[in-house]
């Protein structure tokens, strides 16, 4: 049960290109946002979609497949853990993320 604790799945559709990043230490690092919609009818009936954007990181193979085969638009499905942290910009503001770090991904659709 240890593993159910910190255990995130998604499907979406990506936003951008990933951004790829081969860092100094030989690692690869991939960087993407992905969109859920999920759809429900209001009071009066009409059908409303809900989207919400996923900050996605992952590393090393994972990153290599995304690399060569995901791209804009494209429909995959994630699996990772979800992350907070924290910098400061430039000008001394405090800024926050969070995102799920992928370690299994699955092409979906054409």
């Amino acid at each position: 049960m240890n593993t159910l604790r910190n255990k995130v799945q998604l499907i979406g559709n990506l936003g951008n290109d990933p951004e790829i990043i081969n860092l100094e230490s030989g690692k690869k690092m991939a960087k993407f946002s992905i969109a859920t919609n999920e759809s429900y009818k209001n009071i009066k009936g009409e059908k409303i979609v809900d989207t919400q954007w996923h900050n996605i990181v992952a590393w090393g193979k994972t990153a290599d497949i995304i690399e060569k085969y995901v791209s804009k638009g494209k429909e995959i499905a994630i699996e990772g853990k979800l992350t907070s942290r924290s910098y400061d910009t430039k000008e001394g503001n405090k800024r926050y993320i969070t995102e799920v770090v992928c370690n299994e991904v699955l092409l979906l659709g054409k």
